[in-house]
């Protein structure tokens, strides 16, 4: 772009130089003199506005090997620059469309809207890879120029669903503005993964939780009405909330709240939680138990036995959390 910006500025000091140079030394007026001057430069030759002298003929061939030349490279430059353009959107696409094939045990957020972008954003945060669908330009611009692997499309249609490498996912989230396209998308989804995991967004308005479920959503979320009840907890139980807070996001402290779960060849199944020396080792509380079977225990005791397949909520710093983590692989 610097180059065809030189460019330009030539062909307007070209300009200016022309309509200068025949009102010196032809006299003629200024919209005249500009008007000898662009004919002259573009060759369309119209013919002369003026009988001009030996000086200003002289002064016009000048111009036209002058101007023409500018003009020849400036129009070679866009086109070059054009078809560079092209060429990079297109490289760019395929090798996106590359990465999204190679995806495998990934989620498919269908909406990059202002919800679609903060679930991305803890999804990216948690190093969990993933895939937008998005038929917006604008939102599509931002989620490219945020990182994010997008395909341009309708998320309702099955052929998108696909090329997102629906049947490799581990889940999908539906959050487009829509309560029917998002049952229209977790029925597609459904019916093309029946394991797939698919939590969708509700607008609240009655009845459209069931149907979402019906369709085969895991997990019904409405923000409106998630947001009613924290702002009235906020004023019943504002330290719970912060505490909340706290541990559901990095704060200064980095205190966490996390899941982890429990591995066959892992050194503490089949022992009980004190067995374990979590708390002593790595300083981190389980605050929660959920089984394989799907039953929760909450504030387990020291003799709670821990088994294979469970998965632990505990609290502590990100640091010892991650240590943990490493440990039970």
């Amino acid at each position: 772009m610097n180059k065809i910006t030189v460019i330009t500025g030539g062909l307007v000091g070209i300009l200016l130089l022309g309509t200068l140079g025949y009102m010196i030394l032809e006299g003629a007026p200024f919209l005249d003199s500009l008007y000898m001057t662009v004919i002259t430069i573009s060759t369309v030759g119209f013919g002369e506005k003026m009988a001009m002298h030996t000086s200003g003929k002289l002064f016009t061939i000048l111009l036209i090997f002058m101007g023409c030349g500018l003009v020849i490279i400036l129009f070679s430059s866009i086109t070059e620059t054009m078809v560079e353009i092209g060429l990079q959107k297109f490289t760019g696409r395929k090798k996106m469309e590359a990465k999204i094939q190679a995806l495998a045990n990934h989620y498919i957020v269908c909406g990059y809207g202002r919800i679609g972008r903060e679930i991305c954003r803890t999804l990216t945060e948690n190093n969990i890879s993933f895939v937008i669908i998005e038929n917006n330009d604008s939102d599509i611009q931002v989620a490219e120029e945020d990182g994010y692997l997008v395909l341009k499309g309708n998320a309702t249609e099955d052929e998108n669903l696909i090329k997102a490498g629906i049947e490799k996912a581990r889940g999908l989230v539906s959050v487009v503005s829509s309560d029917a396209d998002n049952v229209y998308i977790v029925l597609s989804a459904r019916g093309q993964n029946p394991g797939l995991f698919i939590m969708a967004r509700s607008s609240g308005i009655a009845g459209v939780e069931k149907k979402l479920l019906r369709a085969g959503a895991s997990k019904v979320i409405s923000p409106y009405s998630i947001g009613a009840r924290r702002m009235a907890q906020v004023i019943v139980r504002p330290t719970v909330i912060d505490f909340i807070d706290l541990t559901m996001h990095s704060g200064d402290m980095g205190l966490r709240l996390e899941e982890i779960q429990v591995r066959p060849q892992s050194d503490i199944a089949g022992k009980s939680l004190l067995e374990t020396r979590l708390r002593h080792d790595h300083n981190i509380i389980v605050v929660g138990i959920k089984r394989a079977s799907g039953e929760m225990a909450f504030n387990p005791t020291p003799t709670t036995m821990i088994e294979a397949g469970d998965i632990l909520v505990v609290l502590g710093e990100r640091e010892r959390i991650q240590a943990l983590e490493q440990r039970l692989v």
